[in-house]
């Protein structure tokens, strides 16, 4: 197999975006980064006391700066957040600097993964199975807009995920 240029993945909170990204760097010996955690790790805090201090807008303004300046580099993959599809630059920079995978999952697929997390700020609500259904209503036509490779990661093993998506890269 040739070596990939940039891999993006996006999809929901609870895709596995991390894990099988995580899995696929090392699979393919390119370097791995997630852009939340890279929000976490410059600002020093973690995203729910981000959207605390400054609302989602100032979370998605460091989104966007991150996610231009990441997929600015070569040969990596790259794990974005479930909301860094709503920004056109962000689809953007991602459709014009590397192959998008979007890595569908279903609504109660997500509210397994998920349910127990506190590090989600848009699930500390009342109902989160609404949340996310709405979340996904307005998100799933851009992941597919943008996507060159969709697989669906309900009931799949992170390999199996990962064996899918380097078939799919050739």
């Amino acid at each position: 197999m040739k070596m990939p240029g940039n891999l993006f993945l996006t999809g929901p909170m609870g895709a596995g975006k991390s894990t099988i990204g995580r899995q696929l760097a090392r699979q393919l010996k390119i370097p791995f980064h997630d852009s939340d955690h890279e929000i976490e790790q410059r600002t020093g805090v973690d995203i729910p006391l981000i959207f605390e201090l400054e609302g989602e807008a100032g979370f998605r303004k460091r989104e966007s700066a991150i996610i231009d300046e990441l997929t600015r580099l070569q040969g990596i993959v790259l794990a974005t957040g479930g909301g860094a599809i709503l920004d056109q630059q962000n689809r953007e920079h991602l459709t014009s600097r590397g192959t998008v995978i979007y890595l569908h999952t279903s609504v109660s697929q997500q509210l397994k993964r998920t349910g127990r997390d506190r590090n989600r700020p848009l699930l500390q609500t009342s109902d989160p199975r609404l949340k996310l259904e709405e979340l996904m209503a307005v998100r799933e036509p851009l992941y597919r807009d943008t996507a060159d490779i969709i697989i669906d990661t309900d009931g799949m093993r992170v390999m199996d995920v990962v064996r899918q998506i380097i078939r799919q890269l050739g």
